[in-house]
């Protein structure tokens, strides 16, 4: 006799006092379950809205690092293959700064430092928070934590290429490019980052370039 097949419970939600969970359901349990929510809330004009219902993609906290040398005064992006690039009908090899979700709660800064050694090949001596940023908030609980991190340029080829980096075992296949903070802060300016993360912490060191030269430069 076959085994009832029992449905995979979803993450509770946390309680809010303007919101009434009238239901919420795992429709699917894969690397990132996917749940579906009934729900109602407060209005701004103080009444009940009627129900919604919103599929939510749990794919909990991510962290993310800007490699940025102050003495060269140039950061280093990597490069790889996004298949929902594609699917979007944008170029599927993105410029991006290194990035992955964390392993437990609370360890966004060692996260985003221990990516950045696998994906750039670099350990950043020093770090600084930028913020949190959710990423896609009609859709996804996702919130990635931004810093930068102090590191020194690896040398280059003439076209700005440092070399290859990422894990084997997780296929990853990334080039790791190293450009000058103005022609990178210029191009995030220009929107031509596709990468929302991206172009959050390098609009961040264009305002805060200076201060963070002189505050690296420290130590």
């Amino acid at each position: 006799m076959l085994a009832a097949m029992s449905t995979p419970l979803p993450l509770q939600l946390p309680t809010h006092p303007d919101v009434t969970i009238e239901s919420s359901q795992r429709v699917w349990d894969g690397r990132f379950p996917l749940d579906l929510v009934g729900f109602r809330h407060r209005r701004f004009d103080g009444s009940t809205s009627g129900l919604r219902t919103w599929e939510l993609w749990r794919r909990g906290r991510a962290a993310a690092l800007l490699p940025y040398d102050p003495t060269a005064d140039a950061v280093v992006l990597i490069e790889q293959f996004r298949l929902p690039a594609l699917a979007a009908g944008l170029d599927p090899v993105l410029a991006e700064i290194p990035a992955g979700l964390l392993d437990q709660p609370g360890s966004a800064e060692a996260t985003a430092v221990r990516e950045t050694q696998e994906e750039a090949g670099l350990v950043p001596d020093r770090t600084e928070s930028i913020g949190e940023f959710l990423l896609s908030p009609g859709g996804c609980d996702e919130i990635c934590s931004l810093f930068a991190g102090r590191v020194q340029v690896p040398a280059t080829d003439a076209g700005g290429i440092a070399g290859m980096a990422g894990l084997a075992v997780e296929n990853e296949d990334i080039r790791v490019t190293v450009w000058p903070a103005a022609r990178a802060i210029e191009a995030a300016l220009a929107g031509r980052f596709p990468n929302v993360v991206t172009t959050v912490a390098l609009l961040w060191l264009a305002a805060r370039r200076d201060w963070l030269r002189q505050e690296w430069a420290r130590t």
